[in-house]
């Protein structure tokens, strides 16, 4: 299954948050809870977003409280 494949199914399995409004923290939160975690490197290959511009948008998702980094990982964070 490729990126794009992952995402479509996942907008049917997966309510997102209603604060997140910019298309990368979409796809970065997505693309982190339907794989049950990912590396900064599998998101800049499967997502093709050059790694300087997901340190910014991991470290807002992860302000928000809706991704945790668990060792070299991002997973999301659990439901409350």
């Amino acid at each position: 299954m490729n990126a794009t494949q992952m995402i479509n199914s996942a907008t049917d399995r997966f309510d997102l948050p209603d604060d997140l409004t910019a298309a990368d923290s979409k796809l970065v939160y997505l693309f982190v809870a339907v794989s049950d975690g990912a590396t900064v490197d599998d998101l800049q290959a499967s997502l093709d977003i050059k790694k300087i511009s997901l340190f910014p948008v991991l470290d807002t998702l992860s302000k928000r409280g809706l991704i945790e980094r668990v060792d070299d990982e991002y997973v999301a964070a659990a439901a409350s």
